[in-house]
């Protein structure tokens, strides 16, 4: 059995662990909260309460990325890719396209919903005033691209999840491993 402190069998600091994990939980629950309400009849609890989560979800995702971004340029572990140069560009370029696109859809989402004229309220507990006017031609436009960046998202992150599959299963390296928590002993 490999020793997991070995050379090539580091981890990722349990703080990144978490940031990623978190991450892919909430942007599942926002996707699939969307297309969910979608099909539930307006005005029902449900899919306001739906609505109410995914914005206040949103607004937590704003900050678990910014924070998610500074630790990982400041403080996180960074430990390189595995496979061929062409493979670690591809990582870096897909780990690039992820942070930009979560940062473009968390821009999207608060625009959509200001320029809708709606406020954003986190939990209930307190609430975000648009700062925009109320402009339904350029919030249709804003939804348009919520909807298709999310859609960008999910396939890339499908992608990402599907190469660390394939490192663990078919390559045999620890790419996997290291994004996982050290097991109790």
């Amino acid at each position: 059995m490999n020793d997991l402190h070995s050379p090539g069998h580091e981890r990722y600091d349990r703080l990144t662990q978490w940031f990623h994990w978190l991450t892919a939980a909430t942007v599942i629950f926002l996707f699939a909260s969307a297309h969910i309400w979608e099909n539930l009849a307006k005005g029902t609890d449900l899919r306001r309460g739906l609505q109410s989560v995914h914005i206040s979800l949103g607004i937590a995702l704003a900050v678990l990325i910014v924070l998610r971004i500074v630790w990982r340029v400041f403080v996180g572990t960074h430990l390189p890719a595995h496979g061929s140069p062409a493979t670690r560009l591809l990582a870096m370029l897909g780990h690039l396209a992820l942070y930009g696109l979560l940062l473009a859809q968390i821009a999207l989402g608060f625009m959509f919903r200001w320029a809708q004229g709606e406020r954003f309220e986190f939990f209930g507990l307190f609430a975000i005033p648009s700062p925009l006017a109320t402009d339904h031609d350029f919030a249709h436009v804003l939804g348009g691209l919520h909807d298709k960046v999310a859609w960008v998202i999910i396939i890339l992150a499908g992608l990402h999840a599907c190469a660390a599959l394939i490192h663990h299963a078919v390559l045999k390296d620890p790419t996997l491993r290291r994004m996982l928590p050290v097991p109790r002993r």
